[in-house]
């Protein structure tokens, strides 16, 4: 027994359960998942798929469901560009706002800050801390 809990010790320490697609490695892997981390990884992926109300719906449910804060600045930074293209910019400057609050120091990667509709929202919510 002390054999097989020191395996598993050494696997998840070295990180092996995040490239694990399949099998028992991956039942595992959801025991240690933060609760809202399901609807984080659904709502990017409805995000990317282009449905944006499922994906609002999901980033809702994960932020009540619990996530750390790098997720939740995930979440509002998501929620933000929802918003922003939906042109509801009082609701996007309240995402960006709330991701800047977790996270004083967050930015934008290089690719989203150059977008024309949330780039400029996103710079004059920072420049106003």
């Amino acid at each position: 027994m002390r054999t097989a809990t020191c395996l598993l010790v050494a696997v998840l320490a070295s990180g092996g359960l995040a490239g694990c697609a399949q099998g028992p490695l991956k039942d595992v892997s959801r025991l240690f998942e933060r609760k809202g981390e399901t609807q984080l990884k659904s709502g990017i992926k409805n995000y990317e798929d282009g449905r944006l109300t499922q994906a609002s719906r999901d980033f809702e449910s994960a932020l009540s469901a619990g996530l750390g804060d790098a997720d939740r600045v995930t979440a509002h930074k998501y929620l933000a560009f929802i918003h922003c293209v939906s042109k509801r910019e009082r609701q996007c400057r309240g995402h960006f706002r709330a991701a800047l609050d977790i996270n004083p120091n967050f930015e934008l990667e290089r690719a989203e800050a150059g977008h024309p509709m949330w780039g400029p929202v996103f710079r004059s919510v920072k420049a106003g801390r």
